[in-house]
């Protein structure tokens, strides 16, 4: 079995401990040698949020959000995947599919895993994981109601503003009012209200607020900021802006 420990064995700070290590050293002793393996790799220290923290958050909370609904479409387990491939490279992606597979046969305390998230993680890398989980919920064409509610419930319990929120809901859907909803303002705004809401929300989505995760992370913010860009020049666009 290929080696788990490039993030989630090796790289644990936080995320070792509580429901979110119970989930995945479940799983990690399921797929390796033994539930050994997983706990002898220690903690990295739990007051820092590492890489391993991170993904590991990421993969249960798409669990939940997959599991939501009833039923785990392939439509749904492709765009994850191949999220994983964009994200991670092809080697982690396979390791981290296998993890999400074990995790979606538990039980997941959403309530208790999304408290420990806030606890431990910045609000700006809790909005990053907020947005990966949209695109998964979106990634069948249809978000349930049910999928829906899960994101609701995990923001709600790791702390997400409702502004935030709905911010970042807004990210996935093309029309002028939903550009507006990104930007936090109304087609009331006036253009310097506009142009000063996109200067605040450029800062508030910059990948650089997640570079301490790495470069791979990185990049991934990078989606966000630039759907964000595309909502600006929407509105720039239907008002005649340079």
């Amino acid at each position: 079995m290929a080696n788990f420990g490039k993030w989630i064995g090796g790289g644990l700070g936080w995320a070792f401990l509580g429901p979110i290590g119970g989930l995945i050293g479940f799983a990690l002793g399921t797929l390796v040698d033994g539930q050994d393996r997983f706990t002898s790799q220690g903690a990295v220290g739990p007051g820092v949020t590492t890489q391993g923290d991170f993904v590991t958050s990421l993969v249960v909370l798409i669990a939940a959000v997959m599991k939501s609904d009833g039923k785990v479409l392939k439509s749904e387990l492709d765009y994850v995947k191949e999220f994983f491939v964009r994200s991670f490279g092809r080697e982690q992606a396979q390791q981290l599919t296998l993890i999400l597979k074990n995790i979606l046969e538990q039980n997941i305390p959403v309530e208790e895993v999304s408290r420990q998230i806030k606890q431990r993680m910045d609000y700006s890398t809790r909005l990053q994981l907020i947005h990966v989980l949209f695109g998964v919920s979106k990634a069948d064409g249809l978000v349930s109601s049910e999928e829906m509610k899960m994101v609701e419930k995990i923001a709600y319990y790791m702390g997400i503003r409702t502004e935030d929120f709905n911010s970042i809901k807004s990210l996935f859907h093309d029309d002028i009012e939903s550009a507006y909803s990104a930007l936090e303002i109304t087609p009331a705004a006036t253009d310097e209200e506009v142009k000063k809401a996109y200067r605040k929300m450029a800062v508030k989505y910059h990948p650089d607020k997640v570079a301490y995760l790495g470069d791979d992370l990185k990049n991934q913010a990078n989606e966000k900021f630039q759907q964000l860009n595309a909502a600006y020049e929407k509105i720039k666009k239907a008002r005649g802006l340079n």
